[in-house]
């Protein structure tokens, strides 16, 4: 069983920055896929990023590729997604996933455990 607990949601303008870290409990951590997905009011979850377990391999999706970078620190338990040059239309309750895979993952099925969310709101 993995918790997950994300934060550092806010709101910022448009070009801004955020952070989130979404913290893991127990002890193999380092074998989890980790992944971020949003979901924008009334619309459906979609994939944003994901990284390996050692952090060496990770995917995004194409309109977050260039501004978002995902990182992993397994001694930590913990993964980050670094947001920059943020736009409106990244405005979305964003989760940490978990999955006991080999490889990257980047549809929500192939997930096993979520986190809570954490609220990104980007105004222009």
């Amino acid at each position: 069983q993995v918790q997950l607990v994300e934060s550092g949601g806010g709101s910022v303008q448009a070009g801004g920055s955020l952070r989130l870290s979404c913290a893991a409990s127990g002890r193999t951590f380092s074998m989890y896929v980790m992944g971020w997905f949003r979901q924008a009011l009334g619309k459906e979850r979609e994939f944003v990023a994901a990284i390996g377990w050692s952090g060496s391999n990770t995917d995004y999706e194409d309109s977050v590729e260039g501004r978002f970078t995902i990182s992993r620190d397994n001694a930590k338990n913990t993964v980050y997604l670094q947001m920059n040059s943020l736009k409106p239309e990244d405005t979305a309750v964003y989760y940490c996933a978990a999955a006991r895979r080999l490889r990257l993952v980047t549809v929500d099925t192939g997930y096993d455990y979520w986190g809570q969310g954490t609220q990104v709101t980007v105004s222009s």
